[in-house]
């Protein structure tokens, strides 16, 4: 673990607010904390530098006290008073291994109330097995002969009638050339059960061994079911006999799992597996798990999953009333370890301190939380160490949970990401890249390269996010004169993308300063708070897919995937939308005639160049890395004016994959490589509103060139000067 790390329970904050501070230190001395002002994130010595200006009026000492994490999912199920088994029972569970190997993997562990496993379900390759605690501490172990594929259903069985028990195995799909079902015996026991772990058994006051695969519908059986046939359990809904049965299909949006016998033995969920998937009933005929929920009955359980390190608090900050609104954080410091956690004050609730609004794209900065990228040679750390960058990387420090672009350990695409874990990639100095032509910063240290140009070239600007917008709406927006986006503001909700639209329909002033914005649709839940959850489904380019049938987000029940794929195609919104990606490597914009119409000349006031853009700290140009063109046909209103156009682009970029249909045929039928290039526009809305879009990630990363003096900045000031002034 990092020596000194912290997280907040919050990631904005108004004055008078109080941000709970949550810090793991492994020092024998106590830590000292204060708070700072981030100006600008970039450690590269040919940009700024770092600009890290302290706060007066907070800082104290802490004592250090290391704080573990404890990953891996499993459902819960406390049961007080106990349940005593009868003489006769059976145990009945339906499982789908996903990562078959040499590791332990337990289905559902049944807990004596002195806290001991006394029954361990388990899968292998070689089949399930059942490990029977008895007295003495002994335990007996029961193996199935018949071999268990990955990604099959099968269903187990344990009977015990008191003299002996039973445990089979029954492939629930034909398996060529395997067994498709087998059966063991052993010794007969009956006991009191205080717990009941699906997904896990109980280790060291904690959770081991945890499944990487799909459950469900676990139940526990008076009497014995044996046969060979499949065991319908919906069949004991109303019978006696049924003394358990968590129906997963119930509160799919939930962390609860329901118990639906007669004793409501109901639980909860441990660090969030993924639900809204499909299970053994899944046959096509729906693909939304609302219209079907029983098609749906299936939780997948990961030995990674985190939501939650469940940290202590250390300490709380509560912001000054006469804090100005800004990006913040808490600075940990102790011996020659120092950590700062990064926040955002908003002004007070109701008020603005100035006309324009930067809008954080923290939605996106969660999506990429912890995202490891295999990145750290020895090229990349010797660069970090040179620029005294942040020197903690997830490639190296997996414990704190990886992001939605990386895969769990069984292969699946991880579909959540929390704020509840230290998120290093969220941290001033933190390299994402080895830009060999500029610094290699994405999201929040990227983003610095803006909010730094708006105080060197003296806009007044309050700091919103993207979790504000969604909690509040486009009243957020509408006291602002303009509102700017960062380099990336990829991932919205439906209430984010509904305001910003609002907003821009009221006559709002919107510049969005990135590339690849507003593409992916996410879910947040006020159930789960600090989680969001995207469904890769269907197209976009994408570090995985979801399966089919699986692109309904279980959070809100609403269809996942591309803004595109939802009838929103970013161009609706903003004139222009998602068309190339390559490496991180940047050109230029060449000047466009429409940039001479009197509608926007005003744009080019002081900028003769015709060439613009080909310098700059993120990937050494300010069109590159992933690009946005305008489409009428996509929703790019008529009355656009396409200022500049990007070319010179660098032969790994390609068309983004909604747009190809073959090797040679687009959706516009254009060319392929027609389709690789960035657009700067312009145009006006309704009540005196405009947007101005940049159609590239790596255009902030200009602004400071040339001590700010430079084309890109003029254009960009020329722009804010007007949006900000009032009429």
């Amino acid at each position: 673990m990092v020596p000194l790390i912290g997280y907040l329970d919050r990631i904005s904050a108004r004055p008078g607010e109080a941000i709970a501070v949550k810090v793991s230190s492994t020092l024998a001395a106590p830590y000292e904390a204060d708070l700072v002002r981030i100006v600008h994130a970039d450690p590269n010595p040919a940009g700024p530098g770092m600009k890290i200006l302290p706060v007066e009026g907070f800082r104290g000492a802490f004592p250090s006290r290391a704080q573990p994490i404890a990953a891996g999912s499993c459902g819960i199920v406390d049961i007080r008073p106990a349940l005593s088994l009868p003489d006769h029972w059976t145990l009945v569970v339906r499982v789908q291994p996903w990562l078959l190997d040499a590791r332990r993997q337990v289905i559902l562990s049944l807990v004596g109330v002195d806290g001991v496993t006394a029954l361990a379900l388990t899968a292998s390759p070689a089949g399930a097995g059942c490990d029977i605690g008895r007295s003495g501490g002994e335990v007996e172990s029961v193996r199935v002969t018949a071999p268990m594929l990955e990604r099959r259903w099968y269903e187990l069985r344990v009977e015990s009638d008191g003299a002996s028990l039973r445990l089979s195995q029954h492939a629930m799909q034909r398996s060529w050339g395997v067994a498709d079902s087998g059966a063991a015996t052993g010794g007969g026991y009956a006991f009191d059960i205080g717990r009941v772990v699906i997904g896990a058994e109980p280790a060291d006051g904690g959770f081991a061994n945890f499944c990487n695969g799909r459950v469900e519908d676990p139940a526990l059986l008076r009497g014995g079911q044996v046969g060979t046939g499949l065991l319908d359990v919906t069949a004991f809904a109303e019978s006696a006999d049924l003394l358990a049965w968590w129906d997963f299909s119930e509160g799919i949006a939930t962390t609860r799992i329901v118990d639906r016998g007669a004793r409501h033995l109901h639980g909860r969920l441990r660090n969030l597996p993924t639900r809204g998937l499909r299970g053994s009933r899944w046959d096509g005929t729906e693909m939304c798990w609302r219209h079907a929920p029983r098609a749906y009955a299936a939780i997948h359980f990961h030995a990674d999953d985190l939501y939650d390190c469940e940290w202590q608090t250390d300490f709380f900050v509560t912001i000054p009333d006469d804090m100005r609104s800004g990006v913040y954080g808490v600075r940990l410091r102790g011996a020659e370890y120092e950590d700062i956690v990064p926040f955002y004050v908003l002004p007070p609730r109701g008020a603005t301190y100035a006309p324009i609004a930067y809008l954080a794209p923290t939605f996106t900065f969660q999506a990429y939380a912890n995202h490891a990228r295999a990145v750290t040679d020895d090229a990349y750390k010797q660069r970090r160490a040179a620029w005294g960058a942040y020197p903690y990387n997830p490639d190296e420090y997996p414990e704190y949970g990886a992001c939605t672009y990386n895969r769990h350990p069984d292969n699946t695409g991880i579909c959540y990401s929390s704020l509840r874990r230290p998120v290093l990639t969220m941290r001033p100095g933190f390299l994402t890249f080895l830009d060999a032509r500029g610094s290699g910063l994405r999201h929040f240290a990227a983003d610095s390269h803006l909010t730094d140009w708006l105080e060197t070239q003296g806009f007044a600007f309050d700091v919103i996010t993207d979790h504000d917008l969604d909690r509040e709406g486009v009243d957020l927006l509408s006291r602002y004169r303009a509102v700017v986006t960062g380099s990336h503001p990829e991932y919205h909700t439906a209430r984010t993308l509904d305001a910003i639209q609002d907003y821009v329909a009221g006559g709002g002033r919107l510049a969005y300063l990135g590339g690849n914005g507003f593409y992916w649709r996410i879910a947040v839940s006020d159930e789960i708070p600090d989680v969001l959850e995207i469904r890769r489904g269907e197209g976009g380019i994408r570090t995985w897919a979801a399966e089919a049938g699986e692109y309904y987000n279980a959070l809100d029940g609403a269809y996942g995937g591309l803004w595109r794929r939802n009838g929103r195609p970013p161009q609706l919104l903003a004139g222009i939308g998602f068309s190339a990606q390559g490496l991180f490597e940047g050109s230029y914009y060449r000047r466009m005639k429409s940039a001479d119409d009197p509608r926007a000349a005003w744009i080019f006031d002081g900028v003769p160049e015709t060439i613009l853009g080909d310098f700059g700290l993120s990937g050494g140009g300010a069109a590159g890395f992933e690009l946005d063109r305008a489409d009428p046909r996509l929703g790019s209103p008529p009355n656009l004016l396409i200022l500049a156009r990007s070319e010179a682009h660098q032969s790994h970029f390609i068309p983004v994959p909604e747009e190809v249909l073959t090797h040679v045929a687009t959706v516009t039928g254009e060319r392929p490589d027609d389709l690789i290039r960035a657009e700067i526009v312009y145009f006006e809305t309704d009540h005196d509103g405009a947007v101005f879009s940049v159609g590239s990630i790596t255009f902030c990363g200009s602004l400071s060139h040339a001590n700010y003096a430079n084309p890109i900045s003029r254009m960009l000031r020329n722009v804010l000067t007007r949006f900000a002034a009032a009429g």
